[in-house]
């Protein structure tokens, strides 16, 4: 929203207490806010800390469905879908665009389930559709804590401790917020199709992440292991298609990003 407002672009954000999607007359209020060169981006979705049951899936698909009701009212110029690095397979090490999409999980199934309605939605009217799959975002002010950089932050400076799970031996890649913003904004600017990993290229190990913050953090910070609750896997991307889609975008070097993440918590 800032980076929008910031380039003077014309824009409407819509939060839940705006609009509630599941709500039974959603996708008519939407419609009425809809003009045909308008993009709309769909970043609306109950996370896994929201739960990850049949129940939250349901919910999101009503979600998307008052969504792509609204669309065929009145169609737009662009539509801009956020869905996630859990639609792959989390046993495949390398992936890329091209990757089979095959979640083993229900929030995982929940996005592929969005992307394949969004891509039918988009098809008669001939909307063009980019949907972005970021894999873990981080940045000050996550509100899920989720395992990686922003929960190893949180607890490092509130309790100088970070918990890893086994010797936090996967190797993960993890994305600053103001990348995917940047990314998200060369999209909106071009109109762009298709689908896009919004990632840094960047994977490193657990262990060695937790060991950086701690590093970085300017105290004394213990790394306590925790039980492993599964097998180690391994993720790593590929990103020709982003350097050969955007080749000015350069990712924040990941030690130039837990830096700030690290000076920005510290604030709050």
């Amino acid at each position: 929203r800032l980076e929008l407002e910031r380039a003077g672009a014309p824009m409407l954000a819509l939060g839940s207490a705006d609009l509630d999607l599941t709500e039974a007359q959603a996708a008519g209020k939407l419609a009425a806010l809809l003009q045909p060169q308008d993009t709309v981006v769909v970043t609306a979705a109950l996370t896994p800390d929201k739960g990850k049951d049949l129940a939250t899936l349901q919910k999101n698909l009503r979600m998307l469905e008052a969504i792509i009701a609204a669309l065929a009212a009145k169609p737009c110029a662009h539509v801009v879908y956020f869905s996630s690095d859990a639609v792959y397979d989390d046993s495949v090490a390398l992936v890329d665009e091209r990757t089979t999409a095959a979640p083993k999980d229900l929030y995982g199934l929940m996005h592929l389930m969005r992307e394949i309605a969004l891509q039918q939605a988009c098809l008669k009217p001939a909307i063009p559709l980019c949907i972005i799959r970021p894999s873990a975002i981080y940045g000050a002010g996550d509100t899920h804590n989720s395992y990686g950089p922003n929960r190893f932050v949180r607890t490092a400076l509130a309790e100088s401790r970070i918990k890893l799970f086994g010797q936090g031996e996967e190797t993960r890649d993890h994305v600053a917020i103001a990348d995917v913003i940047t990314l998200t904004s060369l999209v909106l600017h071009h109109r762009s199709a298709g689908v896009l990993n919004a990632v840094s290229g960047e994977a490193i190990t657990f262990g060695a992440l937790a060991a950086q913050i701690a590093q970085l953090a300017g105290r004394p910070v213990t790394i306590e292991p925790l039980p492993r609750g599964g097998p180690v896997t391994h993720r790593r991307f590929d990103v020709t298609r982003r350097q050969r889609t955007f080749p000015s975008f350069r990712p924040t070097p990941l030690a130039e990003g837990l830096a700030a993440l690290l000076r920005e918590s510290e604030k709050r």
